[in-house]
């Protein structure tokens, strides 16, 4: 069995992926690997609350692995800690980690970089498959997500808090990638087939916060206050 690692957003694409990688009998998927923004106890970028993070772990059956990040965090204090971790991956007898990149070579290329002298492999399950049949298929398949961050330079901000479901791909600009690959909206996952049953989510507030459109999801068991970053 090849051990696998999956770096984990809170998004669709890494759900998804997660799905795609248990499909494959070789393959045991040991934990999702996660950066939190430390200062205010939310994903990197998403904003995704951690107690939705761990909802979505304890969904999925696995062990979070969080990489805390300062905040701000230059690219070289993000590089060592994630240097850290991949040390953590080999001690722990990580063969492999995994990302829900979709097509974006920059990115890939980055990616592989980062891991080159490691020995871990890069794997991207879901690489260049079409993104309009890849949401037609995730949403036919059962998974659920919020749009939780739109970049209103490129998709308005009405889209926040949006479900992702056909009703949203019906109504997106023709421009803007059915997946928000280019960075037009990220998602969190509350249900989906890779999950033993879906997080209870509730909606918080809408704010517009260093350029972007934040939707706020909380789960039941969580208080509903938060802070945000200003």
């Amino acid at each position: 069995m090849k051990r696998v690692l999956l770096s984990w957003s809170s998004g669709k694409d890494s759900a998804w992926a997660l799905h795609v990688l248990r499909q494959q009998p070789e393959i045991e998927v040991i934990g999702l690997l996660t950066t939190l923004n430390s200062e205010f106890d939310r994903v990197a970028m998403h904003s995704s609350r951690r107690s939705v993070l761990e909802a979505q772990a304890a969904a999925a059956g696995l062990p979070l692995w969080i990489v805390p990040l300062p905040w701000p965090c230059s690219n070289e204090i993000y590089e060592q800690l994630i240097s850290e971790v991949c040390q953590r991956a080999i001690r722990e007898k990580v063969d492999a980690m995994a990302f829900g990149d979709l097509f974006l070579p920059d990115i890939r290329a980055y990616r592989e970089k980062q891991l080159q002298p490691t020995g871990i492999e890069p794997l991207f399950p879901l690489w260049e498959i079409p993104t309009d049949k890849l949401a037609r298929q995730m949403i036919a398949a059962g998974l659920r997500a919020k749009l939780v961050c739109v970049d209103p330079r490129k998709l308005s901000g009405t889209f926040a808090g949006r479900d992702f479901d056909q009703a949203l791909l019906d109504d997106l600009p023709p421009e803007i990638d059915p997946c928000g690959e280019r960075g037009e909206f990220h998602t969190c996952v509350y249900a989906g087939p890779m999950f033993t049953e879906p997080i209870a989510l509730q909606a918080g507030e809408i704010v517009e916060r260093d350029g972007f459109f934040f939707a706020d999801f909380f789960s039941s068991e969580s208080p509903r206050s938060a802070p945000w970053p200003p």
